[in-house]
């Protein structure tokens, strides 16, 4: 998939108004995640993305993977954006159901089984594809 059909299904899964509000949640969802992921994993997942997020999963400090739930992980997105948790975690849905329909399966297995089970429903899923 290419950037623009990125940010366009992000806008259409979202329901924003327009590509920049798409952009600026995608930037802030992917920036968590990657804070969130082991850089093995942020990297395998940037392999499967789009050029500029591709560079965006690897923009990373040297400092490991924090662990935390979706909770968190929305509070961390809705610091980013300025909007609610609950805002954040529908920016949340648009952008990582994006990703899973971007990633290869086994790739969204891996992503999932690096994250705790809270995090699925985000993706579209309920737990591992088969």
């Amino acid at each position: 998939m290419k950037y623009g059909q990125f940010i366009a299904t992000v806008r259409d899964n979202g329901d924003y108004s327009g590509r920049e509000e798409a952009e600026r949640v995608t930037e802030a969802v992917l920036s968590v995640l990657r804070d969130r992921l082991t850089e093995e994993s942020a990297d395998h997942l940037a392999a499967q993305l789009p050029e500029p997020l591709d560079e965006l999963m690897r923009d990373r400090d040297a400092k490991r993977a924090e662990s935390y739930g979706s909770a968190e992980f929305c509070r961390r997105v809705a610091g980013m954006t300025g909007a609610t948790e609950r805002t954040a975690e529908w920016d949340a849905d648009a952008v990582l159901s994006t990703v899973a329909g971007t990633v290869s399966g086994g790739e969204l297995n891996h992503l999932l089984s690096q994250l705790p089970s809270g995090y699925a429903p985000f993706f579209g899923k309920n737990e591992l594809m088969d």
